[in-house]
């Protein structure tokens, strides 16, 4: 056996004894948060689909009518001949959403925010992350090459106690969170942190992926706190929009020097137009329809209720097991009730914090939800 081979057999033995180790499934998904796995149908609580967009008639012929216009990719980076004319008009879009002068589309939100803080910070600079932030931030953290400090979650006076010490040894500071927590479902106090961030003169970037199109009428986690200075808007196309790609808001200079300077734009393909094309639909809908932005929320919170788990203030309920076998096996008892209820282990999730990671839509039909709720009940009186 070659030794690479030796190495990720070891590597995999060692994973699959710890109850890590993690593989592909294939699903199915339609209409209704109905998927097929293996044969069955489940109802998921596992995907962050939050609106029901991605299967929505006017979103889906939305893409299939850009395919016929423009082709099925955009052949190219944006910065040579991939930059269709849905890019600006998304742009356009979800600026006026986030109430930003502008605004640059990326092929992922893992690209854009790896590719946003190596633009801004490099050695000399200074980063400052909240401890559970995603691992796209944490990548375009490393990738600058600045300083990183973690500060507690969601701790503002720590924060604030590191900037004191460590700010004035670097030209700039980034503080970076996220906007919803994916895995917990709480959300950063932008407030606080953009008044930690202007008396130190730092910029503060908050990713918003699970936010966007679910709270606050649909604008996110920021219009959540008017009087917050967030000169980083990040987000996705992929969760509530239904469709695929990221982007970073924020003034006119910073997206300009991000459509010139962010190795993640200026080095990879376009998006396709049908990813934009859907995404500009879904903006119509959700823009439209305020009471379907507050669906998932709503559902959320009556499954808290019903489950003796802590009000819900976004569509994300954690349920904590512990130990990651445990999780698994959780996992697979609701599955055998018909709901698909993925176990997220580390390293997503801190060791001894394997959970349940429930995920609420607006498509759950409310009795389903309260099913859900008595069979999980017996796990959240363990926990306590």
């Amino acid at each position: 056996m070659h030794s690479l081979d030796t190495y990720a057999a070891d590597k995999i033995e060692r994973l699959e004894a710890a109850s890590l180790m993690r593989r592909l499934k294939p699903t199915q998904r339609s209409a209704g948060a109905i998927v097929e796995r293996d044969g069955r149908k489940l109802l998921s609580f596992s995907c962050n689909d939050y609106l029901g967009l991605s299967q929505h008639p006017a979103v889906k012929a939305a893409a299939q009518a850009a395919i016929e216009t423009h082709g099925s990719g955009s052949g190219a980076s944006r910065l040579v001949t991939g930059d269709n004319p849905l890019f600006s008009e998304l742009e356009a879009r979800l600026a006026r959403l986030k109430g930003t002068e502008a605004c640059a589309l990326f092929g992922s939100g893992y690209l854009a925010n790896t590719g946003v803080i190596p633009t801004f910070a490099g050695k000399g600079d200074l980063v400052l992350v909240d401890e559970l932030a995603h691992a796209c931030i944490w990548a375009g953290a490393q990738l600058s090459g600045a300083r990183i400090i973690p500060f507690a979650h969601n701790d503002t006076d720590h924060l604030a106690e590191l900037l004191a010490e460590h700010r004035s040894s670097y030209r700039h500071a980034i503080v970076a969170t996220d906007g919803v927590f994916s895995m917990d479902g709480d959300i950063a106090p932008l407030d606080w942190l953009s008044a930690v961030c202007e008396a130190n003169d730092a910029w503060l970037l908050s990713d918003d992926a699970h936010g966007v199109g679910v709270l606050a009428e649909g604008k996110g986690s920021a219009a959540l706190f008017p009087e917050a200075q967030v000169p980083f808007q990040m987000g996705t196309l992929s969760k509530a929009l239904g469709s695929y790609g990221g982007y970073v808001c924020g003034s006119q200079a910073v997206v300009d020097l991000l459509k010139t300077r962010a190795r993640t734009l200026v080095y990879t393909t376009g998006l396709p137009p049908a990813a934009v094309a859907a995404a500009l639909a879904a903006l119509d809908i959700i823009e439209g329809d305020p009471a379907l932005t507050a669906l998932p929320l709503a559902k959320a919170q009556a499954f808290t209720k019903a489950a003796g788990l802590p009000k819900a203030i976004s569509p994300i309920v954690p349920v904590i097991i512990g130990e990651a076998q445990d999780a698994l096996d959780a996992s697979r008892a609701l599955e055998a009730e018909g709901f698909l209820v993925v176990a997220i282990r580390p390293p997503t999730v801190p060791a001894g914090e394997a959970r349940l990671r429930i995920a609420f839509s607006a498509d759950h039909p409310d009795a389903e939800i309260a099913r859900l709720a008595a069979l999980v009940k017996p796990y959240v009186k363990a926990a306590d």
